[in-house]
């Protein structure tokens, strides 16, 4: 039995396969769902508009925000938001009402704040459907999209290589469970900045060092690239400014993370 906020993002899209769609998903993966698999819930929040705290109230319940609002360190909270973002966009196509909220972001005269407000400027020139369209040339395709953004693929030339068993290891050693009837492989981007998030805002247990070793060992090496090649990508327009604000915005991690030894 689905539950409720399951069930109203189905509502909301229009069906289960136009969820299945708007989220870049197969249906059957989405009929097989009881609740929104955790690394999904900030897709379907995009494209449906509801929010991630009533599709999962278990992992963002008010009262739990509201803890973390006061324990996280405003410097995390802020790397949290950009792997949120991040990880949004990677996920699934944004909404109308999404781009209106990117369409809002302010820069300031620093080299993200700049990349910040080329995003916004971006977003102010979208429409859902065109992006809907790039998205889908970009990380779908007709047999496939003009970027593959997983580990194993930028690693090894393949994809459900080594890396991404590597990872799976220590996904298990930080209790990240895959989740069941899920296709994707856990080593695509939106799922590594999502994960990163996690670490940042405290959902997941894992102390700077912790941090910095996964981030060295499943994420530097691959991800920027990742994000440089969107940048330059036949297909990409609004996605052009997703691509420099992952690049420049994994820069800024790793000579945080630099530091920090």
């Amino acid at each position: 039995m689905r539950d409720p906020g399951l069930a109203r993002a189905i509502d909301k899209a229009g069906g289960v396969a136009e969820l299945a769609r708007k989220i870049g998903i197969a249906q059957p993966s989405v009929s097989n769902w009881n609740r929104v698999p955790a690394q999904r819930v900030i897709a379907v929040e995009a494209a449906t508009g509801i929010s991630r705290r009533e599709l999962r109230p278990d992992l963002y319940d008010e009262s739990e925000l509201a803890v973390s609002d006061h324990v996280v360190d405003p410097v995390d909270a802020g790397r949290a938001h950009q792997y949120l973002l991040l990880a949004t966009l990677l996920s699934a196509p944004p909404s109308k009402k999404l781009l209106g909220t990117i369409a809002r972001l302010e820069g300031d005269d620093t080299p993200l704040g700049r990349v910040h407000a080329a995003l916004a400027a971006a977003a102010q020139e979208a429409t859902a459907a065109a992006v809907e369209r790039e998205y889908f040339d970009l990380f779908i395709g007709v047999g496939r999209g003009e970027i593959l953004p997983y580990a194993s693929y930028y690693l090894t030339g393949f994809l459900h290589e080594r890396p991404l068993a590597r990872l799976r290891g220590d996904l298990t050693a930080f209790g990240i469970e895959r989740v069941e009837n899920n296709p994707e492989p856990e080593d695509n981007a939106a799922t590594l900045c999502e994960i990163m998030a996690g670490f940042a805002d405290g959902r997941f247990a894992a102390p700077y060092e912790q941090q910095r070793k996964f981030f060295d060992k499943h994420i530097a090496p691959w991800m920027g690239r990742m994000f440089a090649d969107l940048e330059k990508a036949d297909a990409a327009t609004f996605y052009r400014s997703v691509g420099s604000l992952g690049r420049l915005f994994l820069e800024i991690e790793t000579e945080a993370f630099k530091f920090a030894n």
